[in-house]
């Protein structure tokens, strides 16, 4: 600052720094006679305007983006809920068809059992009718062998003999 007070810088024949001093002033003056700082400032509010939209599409992404976070994350908790209800309802499906299984099973259960003991209580008839016609039949055989036996030390007698035979049958 003091060089503008010394009185050689202000000398047009020897004074180098006034002659750049004022090459930068005429510089300067092209500079702004053409419209540099306007290109500048245009160059400057061009950037700035694409920044600006680079950020404004961000941000519209991000906001769809988010939208799209918020609504997988609806869809998965309706998957879960619809899940767990599915769950939920094969769970009571599987205890109810245990329950009718079981109830089947006991039912099957009681019919074969009951169909069992028929069987048994028919075996047990059909064997007690076998047993009663045996002991018939080997009575009456016995009774006649008696008979014949006391008979043959007697006469014979036809209608005595004709009585014995149908012992056997009546008796059946």
């Amino acid at each position: 600052m003091n060089m503008f007070f010394d009185p050689h810088f202000w000398d047009v024949k020897t004074s180098a720094e006034l002659w750049v001093l004022v090459g930068l002033l005429i510089f300067i003056a092209i500079v702004v006679a053409v419209g540099v700082p306007k290109m500048v400032a245009k160059a400057l509010d061009d950037k700035a305007a694409k920044i600006q939209s680079e950020l404004d599409e961000a941000a519209r992404l991000r906001a769809e983006a988010e939208a799209m976070l918020a609504q997988i994350r609806l869809e998965k908790s309706e998957a879960e809920a619809q899940a767990a209800d599915m769950l939920a309802t094969a769970e009571a499906d599987a205890r109810r068809l245990e329950a009718e299984a079981k109830v089947r099973l006991e039912e099957a259960l009681t019919r074969r059992q009951a169909l069992a003991e028929r069987r048994i209580a028919q075996a047990e008839a059909q064997a007690t009718t076998e047993v009663k016609a045996a002991a018939a039949e080997l009575a009456a055989k016995a009774a006649q062998d008696i008979l014949a036996a006391r008979l043959a030390v007697a006469t014979t007698d036809p209608l005595m003999d004709a009585a014995i035979a149908q012992i056997g049958d009546k008796l059946n």
